[in-house]
C-alpha cells in the first residue's frame, strides 16, 4: 500500500514496537540508561530526572526529563520514546501532581523545586503487581 493513501495517524501508529518499558507519567521520577557512541566505542550513560512533560503521539511520542545538574543548573532533555539508543527506563519514584505540564518547576530552586513523592495504598500496591505480572505473562513468547 503507498503511503499516500494512509492518514497521518495511520503512519504515527503503524508497526508501534513494544518496548517494555514501565508505565511512567508526568510526576514520576525515572532513570532512562541512554546508549552513547564515542568513536568506535560504545558505553551505557544514565540520565536521572523528573519527567515534566509528555506528548503521545503513536511512533513520534517523546517525553522531558529534567535535573539539576552541577552548579544547579538544569538540564532537560527531550526523548523520543521508540528511540533505540534508549536501552531501558527504570522507574525510581512516583510522583503526586495535579499538573499535565510542570514547566513552573524551571523557575524554582531549592526544596520548591521537589515534587513530592506520591504513597500507594495496599490496594493500589497489589493492582499494580497484578498488572506487572500480567504484562510479563504477555511478553513472554508462547511456546508450542
Amino acid at each position: 500500500m503507498k503511503a499516500s493513501h494512509l492518514t497521518k495517524e495511520t503512519i504515527l501508529h503503524n508497526n508501534l514496537p513494544d518496548r517494555n518499558f514501565p508505565d511512567f507519567r508526568v510526576g514520576d521520577t525515572i532513570e532512562v540508561a541512554l546508549l552513547v557512541k564515542e568513536g568506535t566505542k560504545e558505553r551505557t550513560q544514565l540520565f536521572e530526572g523528573d519527567v515534566i512533560a509528555g506528548h503521545n503521539n503513536g511512533i513520534a511520542s517523546t517525553f522531558v526529563i529534567r535535573r539539576i545538574g552541577a552548579n544547579n543548573i538544569g538540564v532537560e532533555k527531550i526523548l523520543p520514546y521508540y528511540s533505540p539508543t534508549i536501552t531501558s527506563i527504570r522507574l525510581v519514584r512516583e510522583g503526586k501532581v495535579r499538573r499535565a505540564k510542570l514547566f513552573y518547576l524551571r523557575d524554582r530552586e531549592g526544596k520548591s523545586a521537589k515534587i513530592q513523592e506520591r504513597i500507594l495504598t495496599k490496594e493500589e500496591k497489589i493492582r499494580k503487581a497484578e498488572h506487572a505480572a500480567e504484562v510479563a505473562k504477555a511478553a513472554e513468547p508462547v511456546q508450542k
